[in-house]
């Protein structure tokens, strides 16, 4: 991976040595001609029956950087296949010559730490904002990657007064999410010379590599090549305050869904996540009404929720970022907006409604482009604003994670409703003496079930070094640090809550930044009970409710609730794995089957045609007992090299004979 990384890196680099690189702002040229898309790819980005392909998305945007004083472009890793992943950066020429500085003050912001509250407001006074624009996640939804390249070239040549002012306001960031899937949906629309017969139908395999359409169910467990390239930009080294993830398609009848989803909402997340979100969408529905496209809907009109943590948009909801989504008709194949006869009577989540009619790529690529530029213009008017809100929110969650707080749950909601219930008879609630007006129940049963000492949110999480798949643990811990978490290792052997824990534990304490991300990857999620009405079906929730990773991964953990602390040190980058090593016997060797990688092995002695077999009961050799299920491997010709392999892994087992 490492050398085809340098590959990648040299080739993409010099692609642009003539033009702008990371860290090399390019001279300017304000006279010099912009290639256009048509000049550079043959058809306008929008136009019927043709789709640019990743190969044409690189060699455009390494011309357009040598064209243009507004963009650089970089590469940040490696897709699964072995492309460049590119990011375009866009903004003034004066803030290119800054990009650092305007950096730094984005991640101060973000992590909060160590930064009061005037000192917020004097580097929000400064920076500017950084918005994250990004295509083609789902490469089927093959819109979306167009999208990307024609709102990058128009803000290079944009000289009206609303664009001129995003790009001394604001840094945008153009994320192709997907360069493997862009090529091969694109390469399959186009493989028929004759445009009108040209079809997505039929195409051979997903289009990312390992987990195909799930690419954007990976954002909280960060186990794919372009979501680590993702993550480090957003969680270690940009940190936008919005991040929009552009998806396809709209529900039937209009033509762009825009949260807010319907409720529920996570209780993890922060309120100025949510609010922020809803103002956002405001925005962009305004824009869509004074520009004459109607169509647009949010909440209700889709059955969108946003409760599970597992996408782009919605892990870095829990990085108090305002992530959002948004789902729009068209392909590049002409459709049509159906006639729905219960579509076209306005209501409050959809106040324009769209007649049915014939259309066109180049509709939708303005639908896109028009929320792209409210977004950039809602970023631009609110700078300050939202620089101070990120700092505002990390600190909220540091103060959390630093003193008792409890977060109140729909099961803790119901018992005390059912308490309260059960003391009343039955009766309603009147002005109720204490309670004030309107009624309410007595305060000792609000301490009773909103501030159980045993209910208190954990201050910490610690993973012992001496659970039997310390290995997964390390894999679970690197998942956090790959999204900006800060994990600790001990480096002695010490005593919390009156518990011993070894040497080389890992430690996550949750007075940081993004708690919330924490929180929500050790706890239980606790959805609420979703009725219509009394007596109804519950609504789902559009997605999985329950992305508890911890407990996915099978992870050991202690939940700790009081403040502590220890001889710990700060992982300044992912763990290395527990060592491995393969010891000679005289029988065989033993492979621990409460490890997961042990089956990794097993399946590799399978595929060796080796004799593999479980122990049915405990088994004592060399005062070593091995438990039942251990996995044994009887010495065979050949093994023993394999298994060696198998330790120097990065991943590897250890296997003892």
């Amino acid at each position: 991976m490492k050398q085809r990384f340098l590959v990648a890196l040299a080739l993409i680099l010099s692609g642009f040595a003539s033009g702008s690189v990371a860290g090399q702002p390019p001279a300017a040229s304000p006279a010099r001609h912009i290639t256009t898309p048509k000049e550079h790819l043959g058809f306008d980005l929008g136009d019927d029956y043709c789709l640019a392909n990743y190969k044409q998305l690189q060699s455009y945007w390494a011309k357009l950087a040598k064209e243009s004083d507004r963009l650089q472009v970089v590469p940040i890793g490696v897709s699964a296949e072995g492309r460049p992943q590119l990011m375009g950066i866009v903004t003034s020429p004066a803030n290119h010559k800054k990009l650092d500085y305007y950096k730094n003050i984005a991640r101060r912001l973000a992590l909060a730490e160590g930064v009061d509250e005037a000192a917020a407001k004097k580097l929000a006074g400064e920076g500017k904002a950084v918005i994250w624009l990004d295509g083609g996640l789902h490469a089927s939804e093959s819109l979306c990657a167009q999208v990307l390249m024609e709102t990058l070239y128009q803000y290079l040549v944009a000289e009206d007064a609303e664009s001129r002012r995003i790009l001394d306001d604001v840094i945008i960031l153009f994320v192709q999410c997907n360069p493997d899937g862009q090529d091969l949906i694109a390469d399959w629309y186009m493989r028929n010379p004759e445009p009108t017969k040209r079809s997505l139908n039929g195409l051979p395999r997903l289009y990312q590599k390992y987990i195909g359409h799930d690419n954007n169910r990976d954002s909280y467990a960060n186990t794919q090549a372009e979501t680590q390239n993702m993550a480090r930009v957003m969680f270690r080294e940009w940190f936008p305050q919005i991040v929009y993830d552009h998806h396809q398609t709209g529900p039937a009848g209009t033509v762009v869904f825009i949260p807010p989803c319907r409720d529920p909402n996570n209780y993890n997340l922060d309120p100025l996540v949510l609010n922020g979100i809803e103002s956002i969408s405001a925005n962009m529905v305004q824009r869509y009404l004074s520009e004459g496209k109607p169509g647009a809907t949010v909440r209700t009109g889709a059955r969108y929720s946003t409760w599970w943590n597992g996408g782009l948009a919605t892990t870095c909801q829990f990085h108090n970022m305002l992530g959002l989504f948004t789902e729009t008709v068209g392909g590049p194949t002409p459709s049509q907006i159906p006639y729905i006869p219960g579509k076209l009577l306005p209501n409050g989540d959809y106040l324009a409604p769209i007649p049915p009619q014939k259309w066109h790529f180049r509709q939708s690529m303005d639908y896109s482009v028009s929320g792209n530029k409210s977004i950039l213009d809602y970023a631009s008017r609110n700078r300050e604003r939202l620089l101070f809100n990120i700092w505002r929110m990390g600190m909220n969650s540091i103060e959390h994670g630093n003193q008792d707080h409890w977060t109140v749950t729909p099961k803790m909601v119901e018992a005390a409703k059912k308490a309260a219930a059960g003391k009343e008879g039955g009766k309603g609630g009147g002005k109720g003496g204490k309670g004030g007006f309107g009624g309410g129940g007595n305060l000792k049963d609000f301490e009773r079930f909103f501030r159980d000492p045993a209910k208190r949110d954990a201050r910490g999480y610690i993973l012992p070094a001496n659970q039997p798949d310390f290995l997964t643990a390390t894999k679970f811990v690197n998942a956090l640090i790959g999204t900006g978490v800060t994990v600790h290792r001990a480096t002695a052997a010490f005593d919390v809550a009156g518990k011993k824990y070894p040497l080389g534990s890992y430690v996550v304490k949750c007075a940081q930044a993004f708690r919330p991300h924490i929180i929500d990857l050790f706890e239980p999620q606790d959805h609420p009970n979703d009725f219509p009405y009394p007596g109804a079906l519950p609504t789902p929730p559009y997605d999985a409710a329950g992305y508890t990773l911890a407990f996915q991964m099978g992870v050991q953990f202690d939940r700790i609730l009081d403040g502590f602390d220890g001889p710990f040190e700060a992982l300044a980058k992912e763990a290395s794995p527990p060592q491995a090593a393969v010891t000679r016997g005289n029988s065989g060797f033993f492979l621990d089957s409460r490890t997961n990688e042990s089956f990794r092995v097993v399946n590799r002695l399978f595929k060796a045609k080796a004799n593999v077999s479980r122990l049915r009961e405990a088994f004592t050799v060399d005062d070593t007992t091995y438990p039942a299920g251990t996995f044994f491997v009887p010495r065979q010709a050949g093994i023993e090299p394999l298994l060696k392999a198998s330790a120097r892994d990065k991943w590897g087992q250890a296997c003892h004979g």
